[in-house]
């Protein structure tokens, strides 16, 4: 049995003076896996992934994760700060002080998974939505996460490119060895996981084989 990357235990969290969004909330993701977390709107996904991230604290329970973490949002221009995407993906490398030609060569290696390398001097702006969302991962990937968390990522996608990310997701997980926790509401990208969480107002009721929770989600 696979150790766990990510490990929560009766996790709680309510707003100062507001509704409790999360209430002994459970859930284990394997090291080296690509679980998917479902739930309707306000269930607490999100907070749920700020919390594992570390830009919220619970009010109680337990968080034990891998790190470094790689936080990657629904919008990639809230987290996008660099004029050109060779410059975005080193800006996560600041802290790391490694010379010019180790920042170099982690921006290339990252660029080169995501199948961007040859967009190093590329604008920002210039890149389309599935691109902006390549080159979030691709700063996660140059700071050797070991964990990467995705808050709904495909939401402002086409449909061919939603699933063109997840599939690329599921192939950096593996091939890499990396454990992914993916927050949506699409039934079709549960193809790609190798499980998956349904959040019910703040706690997990169901996990599992994802086709057998689709189908639950399906005949509701």
């Amino acid at each position: 049995m696979n150790t766990a990357a990510i490990h929560v235990q009766n996790l709680s969290f309510n707003w100062p003076g507001g509704a409790t969004v999360l209430q002994s909330c459970s859930l284990d993701v394997p090291k080296g896996e690509f679980w998917m977390l479902l739930g309707t709107n306000g269930s607490g996904k999100s907070t749920l992934l700020r919390l594992l991230a570390g830009l919220l604290q619970p009010q109680s329970g337990e968080i034990q994760i891998s790190r470094p973490v790689g936080f990657v949002f629904q919008n990639p221009d809230h987290q996008l700060v660099m004029p050109t995407v060779g410059a975005d993906v080193a800006f996560g490398l600041v802290e790391e002080k490694l010379s010019p030609d180790q920042v170099q060569m982690r921006v290339m290696q990252a660029l080169a998974a995501v199948n961007l390398l040859d967009l190093q001097r590329r604008p920002i702006y210039a890149l389309s939505g599935g691109q902006k969302q390549r080159i979030a991962i691709a700063g996660a990937i140059a700071r050797e996460c070991e964990v990467l968390l995705f808050d709904e990522p495909t939401a402002l996608l086409d449909p061919d490119t939603q699933l063109d990310l997840v599939e690329q997701v599921r192939q950096l997980v593996k091939s890499r060895g990396l454990t992914a926790l993916w927050v949506t509401h699409r039934l079709d990208e549960l193809n790609y996981c190798d499980g998956a969480f349904l959040l019910e107002q703040g706690q997990v009721v169901d996990q599992g084989e994802p086709e057998r929770l689709k189908q639950r989600l399906i005949s509701h």
